[in-house]
């Protein structure tokens, strides 16, 4: 894992998010299964770059986290984490999502998008109504609640 500055990435996308989008609750009691649903809903990632927005408070478990990988903990708006792989990408994912801090993460291939919020609400983007429902039929099938009246807006 490794960690830059990346402010101009969340920039861009709230004034350009992608086009189709659909919000669900985010499960705090099974985030195991949430997030490996949504990494293998698709193509295999190859890593996932997660750009911090907000920190609403101390994240214990992210700071705990990089410093297992040796980055320093300093959690601010900007911060952007690069996951290596499967394994990396579900363990940034499962933490994160775990803290009261909102986020983009967009993997690669960005067949989508992830913007969460310190609210458990995580909304998927996608650039086409195909990739969209390819994740949403997913978690719609693992049992995860959709949000079909939530629009987000920046």
């Amino acid at each position: 894992m490794i960690a830059s500055r990346a402010p101009e990435v969340l920039d861009q996308f709230c004034k350009n998010p992608w086009k189709f989008q659909q919000t669900f609750e985010t499960p705090l009691k099974s985030l195991q299964s949430f997030v490996a649903t949504i990494v293998s809903s698709g193509e295999p990632l190859r890593h996932g770059s997660l750009t911090i927005d907000q920190v609403v408070f101390e994240p214990r478990d992210l700071n705990a986290m990089l410093s297992k990988y040796s980055i320093p903990p300093k959690c601010e708006r900007g911060l952007c984490l690069t996951a290596a792989g499967r394994k990396e990408v579900e363990e940034l994912l499962r933490v994160v999502l775990g803290e009261w801090i909102d986020f983009l993460f967009v993997p690669d291939p960005q067949v989508f998008a992830i913007y969460a919020d310190h609210d458990e609400f995580t909304t998927f983007y996608a650039h086409n109504r195909t990739n969209l429902e390819r994740i949403t039929s997913a978690l719609s099938n693992g049992g995860f609640k959709a949000k079909p009246e939530y629009q987000r807006r920046f």
